[in-house]
C-alpha cells in the first residue's frame, strides 16, 4: 500500500519492547518519535495520549493495542511500533495483553491526505494476514516496509478461517479510503448501511467499518458504511438509505444528520462494539428486520448466534455534558454580539438609552442618542436568540436536525414565561431525547420519508410547548426570578465566596464543561440585569472574566520571570498567551496545562480563585459578557478590576515557577532512578 510511504522507519520499531506497564512502554515508543523529530515534546504529547486513553480503552483485542491521539507537538503523521514477547495490558475485551502495539501519532492541522493514510492502516489492522506477518518479521527494517506497503505479501500463517471468510477478507479489502463503501453480497440478501465513528476519527471509526463489512460479507448481507472520521466523510446516498433494511450506529460521538435514517430498525452501540462484535450487531439487525416484517423473512443467508444487547459506548454523564457544551458554544456568539452592542450603547447614551423609543420611526443620522438607541435595540434583539440557540442546539447534538425546531421553540417558549437559560436547557434535553425516541419508531414504509419533516416537528413541537407551557415553565420561572433577586442582595463574605468559587470553575478545565458552565451562569444572569448599574449579576460577570483571564496571564508571565524551566516551545506560547488572557481567552493556558497538569492547573486555579474574590469584593461590574481589557470602558471601578486581574496573574505566577522548580531540584534523583533500571513515570 504505497500511500502509507514513510509513515514509520525502521527507527520507529522497536522488535524487543521491555515494559510491561503501559505507560511505560508508550514512554518508550514516544522517545522514538522525538529521536526522529517526528515529536516536538515528549510529556506533552504523552499527556495528549494519556487524555485520549482515559476516554476508552485502545486495546482490541487479539493481543493488538492502538494508542492514538492528535497533538499539536506532533510535525507529521507517524507510527511508532512495539513488539512485546509477554504483552501489554491495554484493556482489551478479551482480557489478552497486546504483543503488537501501534501508537499513531497525527498533527493536530493534519490534512486529509495524511488522515487517509492513518485510516487505511486501522482498516488493515483487521487482517489477519498483515498483523500475522508483523509477528513473524524478523527485523525493523520488514516492518517498516510491510507498514509502508513496499513489501509484497507473503502467506499469511494459517487460521480456522473458512474459505467463505477468506474471500469475504479479499472482497471488503479493496476500498482504504474514507467513503461510503460497499461489500458486495448473494443476490436477495439484507442490506443495511452503517455510521461509524469515534472521538479521535483515526483509528476505531475505521476498524469498525471493516468489521462490518467483512461480518456482513460473511452472512451473505449488504452493507454500506459511512466512516464520520478525521479523513472527511463522504455521506451514504440518499437511495442506500432508503434501500436498507436496518441501520447499525457504532459510534462514540454522536451521529451527524441522524434525521436521514429516521423510521428504519437501528442497532445503536459504541465503536467499540463494532470493532469486536460485528458478526453479532450483523445478527441484531436482521433480528429487527425479521420482526418488522413479522418473520416473512429470513434472517441472514447464515445466521449467527444472536448477542445480548450492547453496552452503551460512553456514559451518559458524558453524554450529557457534551450535548450542554453543545448548546452553549453556538450560543456564546449571541451572547458576545448582543452584550458588546449593548455595553457600547450604554458607553454612548447611558444607561437610560434602555427606554428610548423603537428606532424604527425615530432615528437621527446626526445624533449619538440614535446611535445608542439602534445599538441598544439590535443588542438586546440578539440576546432574544440566546435561550432558543442555547435549547435548539441542546437538541441538535442529541438527536440532530430533526430536533431543531422542538428544541429552539422550547425555548422560545421558555423566554415566553420567564423560565430564562434553565427553562432553555431543560427544554433542549426534553425536545432532543423525545425526537431521538421518535426517530427510532419502526413505521410503515409509506410514511417514512415524511416523519423527518412532518411526523416529527409536529409531534415534538406540541409535546415540548405543552411541557414548557404548562409543566415546567412556571416553577423553572420561579426559581430563575429568585435567583436573580439573591445575586443583587449579594454584599460582603457571600459575595466573596461566589467570585472565589466561580473563579476556581473558570481555571478547572479551562474551557472546558466547568468552565462553560460558570459563563453560561453569567451570561444568563447578566440578562436579567436590567437597568440597574450596580445589579449583583453585573459583579457576577466581572469576576467570570476577570478569573478566565488570569491563567494565561500568569503563564506568560512565569515565562518570563522564569524562562529555564520552560521549553522553547512553551515560551513562545507564553508570547501568545499574553494576547489571549487580556482578550478573556482562558483556552491560552491549555498548551502548558496538557504539558504538565499536575503544576499548571492547581496555580491557575488559585489565580483565578484570587481574581474571582477580590472582583466581588471591590464591587466591580461588567455589562460586556466578553473582551477583556478591549472593554475596560464599561468596567465598573476599572482601576480595581485591574487590581485584581494582576493580583491573580502574579499569584498564578509565583505558584507555577515554585512548583516547577520543585520538578527540577528532584531531577537529579530521579536520573539515578531511571539509570537504576526504574523509568520515572509521566506526569
Amino acid at each position: 500500500m504505497s500511500e502509507t510511504g514513510g509513515l514509520i522507519t525502521p527507527a520507529l520499531v522497536d522488535l524487543y519492547l521491555a515494559p510491561e506497564d503501559k505507560n511505560e512502554a508508550l514512554r518508550v515508543l514516544a522517545q522514538r518519535l522525538v529521536a526522529e523529530g517526528r515529536v516536538t515534546d515528549l510529556d506533552g504529547f504523552l499527556a495528549d495520549v494519556a487524555a485520549r486513553e482515559a476516554q476508552a480503552p485502545t486495546g482490541m483485542g487479539d493481543g493488538i493495542g492502538i494508542p492514538h491521539c492528535r497533538s499539536p507537538h506532533v510535525t507529521r503523521p507517524s507510527l511508532a511500533f512495539g513488539r512485546s514477547a509477554r504483552g501489554v495490558d491495554f484493556d482489551a475485551p478479551d482480557g489478552r495483553p497486546a504483543d503488537l502495539i501501534f501508537m499513531i501519532a497525527a498533527p493536530a492541522g493534519a490534512d486529509d491526505t495524511h488522515l487517509q493514510i492513518l485510516a487505511a492502516l486501522a482498516r488493515r489492522l483487521m487482517d489477519p494476514a498483515f498483523t500475522g506477518a508483523l509477528r513473524d518479521a524478523e527485523s525493523p527494517s520488514a516492518v517498516a516496509a510491510r507498514i509502508n506497503g513496499e513489501e509484497a505479501p507473503t502467506a499469511a500463517p494459517e487460521t480456522t478461517a473458512t474459505t467463505e471468510t477468506a474471500a469475504a477478507t479479499e472482497t471488503a479489502e479493496a476500498p482504504e479510503t474514507d467513503t461510503a463503501l460497499e461489500t458486495d453480497a448473494v443476490d436477495g440478501g439484507l442490506r443495511f448501511v452503517a455510521v461509524t465513528s469515534c472521538p479521535t476519527g483515526i483509528a476505531h471509526t475505521y476498524m469498525a467499518a471493516k468489521a462490518l463489512e467483512l461480518a456482513a460479507a460473511r452472512a451473505g448481507a449488504r452493507i454500506q458504511v459511512e466512516t464520520q472520521g478525521s479523513a472527511g466523510t463522504t455521506p451514504l446516498d440518499p437511495e442506500a438509505i432508503a434501500a436498507a433494511d436496518a441501520v447499525i450506529f457504532a459510534h462514540d460521538v454522536e451521529v451527524r444528520d441522524r434525521a436521514r435514517f429516521a423510521g428504519k430498525p437501528t442497532v445503536d452501540v459504541g465503536v467499540k462494539a463494532g470493532v469486536n462484535r460485528a458478526d453479532d450487531l450483523i445478527a441484531q439487525a436482521a433480528a429487527l428486520v425479521a420482526d418488522a416484517d413479522g418473520g416473512a423473512r429470513p434472517a441472514t443467508a447464515h445466521p449467527p448466534v444472536a448477542a445480548p444487547s450492547a453496552p452503551a459506548g460512553e456514559h451518559w454523564a458524558q453524554r450529557l455534558r457534551t450535548y450542554l457544551m453543545t448548546g452553549v458554544s453556538y450560543m456564546i456568539p449571541f451572547v458576545a454580539a448582543g452584550g458588546l452592542l449593548i455595553a457600547l450603547a450604554f458607553a454612548i447614551g447611558g444607561y437610560q438609552i434602555a427606554s428610548a423609543p423603537s428606532v424604527l420611526g425615530h432615528f437621527d443620522w446626526t445624533s449619538s442618542h440614535s446611535w445608542a438607541a439602534m445599538l441598544f435595540q439590535t443588542g438586546k434583539t440578539s440576546f432574544g436568540f440566546l435561550v432558543p440557540v442555547l435549547s435548539g442546539y441542546v437538541a441538535w447534538a442529541i438527536a440532530d436536525r430533526a430536533a431543531l425546531a422542538a428544541g429552539i421553540a422550547g425555548g422560545a417558549v421558555s423566554v415566553a414565561v420567564g423560565a430564562g437559560f434553565l427553562g432553555g436547557i431543560v427544554s433542549g434535553l426534553a425536545a432532543g431525547f423525545l425526537v431521538l425516541w421518535m426517530i427510532r419508531w419502526n413505521v410503515p414504509r409509506a410514511i417514512r420519508g415524511i416523519m423527518p419533516v412532518v411526523v416529527i416537528p409536529l409531534l415534538s413541537v406540541a409535546a415540548v410547548g405543552f411541557l414548557m407551557f404548562v409543566v415546567v415553565g412556571s416553577p423553572i420561572a420561579s426559581a430563575m426570578n429568585g435567583l436573580t433577586d439573591w445575586l443583587n442582595g449579594l454584599s460582603g463574605s457571600n459575595a466573596i465566596l461566589l467570585g472565589v468559587l466561580l473563579g476556581a470553575m473558570m481555571a478547572f478545565d479551562m474551557g472546558g464543561p466547568l468552565n462553560k458552565v460558570a459563563y453560561t451562569f453569567a451570561a444568563g444572569v447578566l440578562t436579567t440585569a436590567g437597568a440597574a448599574p450596580d445589579a449583583g449579576s453585573l459583579k457576577v460577570m466581572a469576576a467570570v472574566m476577570a478569573a478566565g483571564m488570569t491563567p494565561p496571564l500568569g503563564l506568560a508571565l512565569a515565562t518570563v520571570v522564569r524562562r529555564r524551566l520552560f521549553t522553547p516551545e512553551e515560551r513562545e506560547n507564553g508570547k501568545a498567551a499574553w494576547v489571549l488572557g487580556a482578550s478573556f481567552i482562558t483556552e491560552g493556558a491549555i498548551p502548558f496545562a496538557a504539558a504538565d497538569p499536575l503544576r499548571v492547573i492547581p496555580a491557575s486555579i488559585a489565580g483565578s480563585m484570587t481574581a474571582g474574590g477580590l472582583v466581588m469584593a471591590f464591587g466591580s461590574t461588567l455589562r460586556a459578557p466578553h473582551g477583556g481589557i478591549w472593554v475596560l470602558p464599561l468596567i465598573g471601578s476599572p482601576f480595581l478590576y485591574l487590581v485584581a486581574v494582576a493580583a491573580g496573574t502574579v499569584v498564578t505566577a509565583a505558584l507555577v515557577v515554585l512548583l516547577k522548580g520543585m520538578r527540577k531540584s528532584a531531577a537529579p534523583a530521579a536520573s539515578a532512578s531511571s539509570i537504576a533500571g526504574k523509568q520515572p513515570a509521566a506526569v
